[in-house]
């Protein structure tokens, strides 16, 4: 979907439609030697460097003037390791090829984002993440990378190796070096049972901390200029398998999830006045379902909506007091707001800018259709999540720079010293990683 995302003359796009570039040159290795060549290659000339999986990030963290390497030919899995219970991939390998993989292979990661079209390194280096009580974000599953640095030497990097690069490379900006594989512990592949189902907000946030307890993975979405919520919680079955229907699942997901769902976008972006209205009306289209997969069957979901999208981690125990703040101030501004607010939880870990870093952590996001202006919603929802420490997701739009970033991460200076050693020249920096790093 991404790779689609370069455009005529040399244009590069990202899904959102919101981020353009126009690099010097494009390369596509298909080795990490050629990867590492380019680097050289790219450092000699005096240019930048990015790499950029499927340009599902919101911000420009991949854009470039300079040289920018394409990842399709490094995909794929190098090694399953059965007795340590790893598998490794080529950093360009696209989670649902990796997903549909380990299937085979009966494995399985044990926790993943709701969408699969990124590639393995791109989901990391941003820090994307699903929801769950003791399991992180993709990253948190990370046992060893490999990495291509500036001078165009290949790391090796784990708990036990190259540590330090290990604690910060997981989620690294791209700002550390390039990411050619990754190892993520794997277990034997298990079964989810999902249960979705309508509930107030009110009696949410009441219950919040229970609902987050009671389940493994807990979300739920809000519907603004609404008191309807739609819940979701998936938790290990013992089976059997009771997939979706093929119809009730084309109802669901593509009728109302994607057509009907895009039909409303179309609608509420033409008069505005109107959103409302939809939005009560798609809050009760939902009905209670229950069904038990495979895990990337029952955590990721086609997304053909294109929007942009804004999310924050606050702490875990500032959640429904943010949750109100955000409702307040929908409510009193007069914006129309036509997509569900989408929150989700994630344990503290250990990887120095992960959004979790350090810190149980819920995250909140915030949606608009793709060409609605955003500004204002984004605008004032920033200003409630800052206001509680949040710290905005890597790959989403959000205006914090180095200094306020260093304020909500504590091993911020860590991050950036490190940076300073493994690319002094700063060849593989851009605008946005000069924003949040510093210069």
């Amino acid at each position: 979907m991404g790779s689609t995302a370069s455009g005529k003359n040399g244009t590069w796009r990202n899904w959102g439609g919101n981020v353009s570039a126009r690099p010097a040159r494009q390369v596509t290795p298909a080795s990490v030697e050629e990867l590492a060549a380019a680097v050289r290659r790219a450092r000699e000339d005096g240019l930048k460097v990015k790499a950029v999986g499927t340009g599902h990030s919101f911000t420009s963290i991949a854009a470039t003037d300079g040289v920018l390497i394409r990842p399709q030919l490094l995909t794929g899995i190098r090694d399953i390791d059965r007795t340590s219970m790893t598998v490794t991939v080529e950093a360009g390998t696209p989670l649902k090829r990796l997903n549909a993989a380990l299937a085979r292979e009966g494995l399985s990661l044990t926790n993943m984002g709701d969408i699969m079209e990124q590639t393995a390194s791109g989901a990391t280096s941003t820090g994307t993440h699903g929801t769950g009580r003791e399991s992180g974000s993709i990253a948190a599953q990370i046992r060893a990378l490999e990495l291509v640095t500036a001078d165009g030497s290949v790391l090796t990097c784990s708990e036990r190796e190259n540590p330090d690069v290990f604690a910060a490379a997981r989620v690294g900006l791209g700002a550390l070096g390039i990411v050619t594989a990754l190892t993520f512990a794997v277990e034997p592949l298990f079964l989810l049972t999902a249960r979705e189902e309508p509930m107030p907000l009110d009696r949410v946030l009441a219950e919040f901390d229970q609902l987050w307890a009671e389940n493994e993975h807990f979300e739920f979405y809000w519907f603004p200029h609404t008191g309807s919520t739609n819940t979701k919680r998936n938790n290990r079955s013992a089976g059997p398998e009771q997939p979706v229907g093929r119809l009730a699942g084309w109802f669901e997901d593509e009728f109302l999830s994607n057509g009907v769902f895009q039909v409303a976008q179309w609608a509420g972006r033409a008069v505005p006045a109107t959103v409302p209205a939809i939005a009560r009306i798609s809050s009760r289209a939902l009905s209670a379902r229950t069904y038990t997969d495979i895990p990337y069957k029952v955590f990721t979901s086609p997304r053909r909506v294109r929007f942009v999208e804004m999310e924050y981690a606050v702490p875990r125990t500032a959640l429904t007091e943010t949750l109100r703040e955000l409702k307040a101030v929908v409510d009193r501004s007069g914006l129309r707001v036509s997509f569900p607010v989408e929150v989700r939880t994630a344990p503290a870990d250990d990887i120095t800018l992960s959004t979790a870093s350090g810190r149980d952590s819920a995250y909140i996001a915030v949606h608009m259709f793709r060409g609605t202006p955003y500004q204002a919603y984004f605008t004032a929802a920033e200003r409630v999540f800052t206001a509680h420490e949040g710290r905005p997701h890597w790959g989403k739009v959000h205006t914090r720079d180095a200094e306020y970033l260093a304020r909500v991460y504590p091993r911020f200076g860590e991050f950036t010293a490190l940076r300073d050693r493994l690319d002094p020249e700063r060849l593989f920096q851009n605008d946005y990683v000069r924003r949040v790093l510093g210069a």
